[in-house]
């Protein structure tokens, strides 16, 4: 391509090749002869151009693929009993505490550090762009996801966040002033199943209060809910955010899970 490109301009500057002609007599013969002694020819300039270029763009190609992130099949997850402490008061799990390195909500002051147990063989999974908040902190309008960790055996936790400004008017505002646990749910049901909600799914309901913070606590049962058949929940309204951890398991993982996944949420504090 380089060269059909830039051909025409090297062809009209090409120098004439010299070409040296010497005389002499032959031994055999004694009759003069001519002999062409022709100086190798350089190669064409436009030849040269070329190979610088593809040089370049060879180079250019290397540092490009020197920095490219690494394919998923290199980017593993690993079990979260390789990197996080044991729990003190509960042994058996690992103990989990959110920084502001963990996600943009808490490095943008939005959300308070938060806490929980797992069990060490759970990994902890990505969460897409879009769910993360990452493209609206520091002033999100809806709801965003904060971590995810699973376990293919017994489920899957995942904290939410919403602005506080998408349930009450009042900064600042505790669970309380936002209404009732059959309230909040109702507001932030579809983020716990991940597409609708019925008040009919809604089988309990507990409230308590941790070191004066006040905590809303649901079991759910959600046929039809792309997270799991079987939830539950709990949330607390702090700062400018209400928190909403959610545990949720399928028929399958739930008969030998459930005990676990309530040790978790009742674990969560903020």
């Amino acid at each position: 391509m380089a060269s059909s490109v830039f051909s025409p301009l090297f062809t009209s500057l090409r120098l004439p090749v010299p070409t040296v002609i010497s005389r002499c007599t032959s031994p055999l013969q004694g009759a003069p002869s001519t002999v062409h002694d022709a100086v190798p020819r350089p190669p064409p300039l436009v030849t040269v151009a070329s190979h610088r270029r593809e040089l370049v763009l060879g180079s250019a190609l290397s540092a490009v693929l020197s920095r490219a992130p690494l394919p998923p099949a290199q980017a593993r997850e690993v079990e979260v009993g390789t990197y996080l402490p044991p729990a003190p008061a509960n042994p058996g799990f690992v103990f989990f505490r959110a920084t502001p390195k963990d996600t943009p909500a808490l490095r943008a002051g939005n959300v308070e550090p938060y806490e929980f147990i797992l069990p060490p063989t759970w990994k902890q999974t990505r969460v897409a762009n879009i769910l993360s908040g990452n493209y609206c902190q520091p002033k999100c309008a809806e709801p965003w996801v904060e971590v995810k960790f699973e376990d293919e055996k017994q489920g899957k936790v995942q904290v939410v966040a919403s602005p506080l400004i998408r349930l009450t008017n009042k900064p600042n505002a505790t669970i309380e002033d936002i209404g009732s646990p059959e309230r909040l749910i109702a507001s932030l049901g579809p983020f716990v199943t991940g597409n609708t909600f019925d008040s009919d799914e809604l089988v309990d309901t507990n409230v308590e209060n941790v070191d004066g913070q006040t905590y809303y606590s649901y079991v759910l049962e959600t046929p039809l809910a792309l997270t799991g058949s079987h939830n539950l929940a709990k949330a607390t309204a702090k700062g400018n955010t209400v928190v909403l951890f959610v545990a949720s398991a399928n028929d399958k993982q739930w008969p030998a899970s459930q005990k676990v996944l309530k040790a978790i949420v009742d674990s969560f504090q903020v």
